[in-house]
């Protein structure tokens, strides 16, 4: 069983929650950095001065666009997964990761910014065990088995504004074999 102590696990900084999503992915520091996300704002959007695809303040705050692209450079792909299905027939076998969009208080100090802000996450299977590599807990998460992670992730599409994707190979996503059975709800 993997010791959370081993598992690699970057904290929040900034608005950097999609660079942490990619490195506890990829279970190593600076799989990707800031500057190569800024990159890949650039180059989704190159003539503009406000990139759609970050914070305006430089602060990170990037967005799908951004994790697809990033991860495409890795020869993977994310896969949005639709709430209407059915989370038990995912095949977490030919699933890389599960990265969570979900709505998010900002705060300076006590003060509540009144902006609707989303944070990104990730849970990811390591020696058999799948763990919630949230960047927002000061360590990462055992959650257990497959079952644990399936009652965890239909809590959380509970949730208004909660977006589940799948990292998966290119073959996976193109023969949709993440998903077991018919595509019945």
């Amino acid at each position: 069983m993997e010791n959370p102590s081993t598992v690699y696990h970057e904290r929040q900084r900034k608005q950097l929650c999609a660079l942490h999503v990619l490195n506890n992915l990829f279970q190593k520091k600076d799989t990707f950095t800031q500057t190569e996300l800024d990159d890949i704002c650039t180059s989704l959007t190159p003539s503009r001065f406000m990139n759609p695809h970050r914070s305006v303040l430089g602060l990170g705050n990037y967005d799908v666009n951004v994790i697809t692209a990033a991860l495409q450079t890795r020869d993977l792909c994310l896969v949005w997964f639709d709430r209407r299905k059915n989370v038990e027939k995912i095949d977490f076998s030919k699933v890389k990761g599960v990265i969570l969009n979900v709505p998010s208080d900002y705060k300076i100090g006590f003060i509540k910014i009144p902006f609707d802000f989303k944070h990104w996450y990730v849970i990811r299977e390591l020696e058999g065990s799948f763990y919630n590599l949230d960047s927002k807990l000061d360590k990462p998460e055992r959650l257990g088995d497959r079952q644990t992670v399936v009652d965890f992730l239909k809590q959380r599409l509970t949730l208004d504004k909660t977006q589940l994707l799948l990292v998966v190979e290119p073959a996976v996503e193109n023969m949709g074999s993440w998903y077991m059975g018919d595509t019945e709800q």
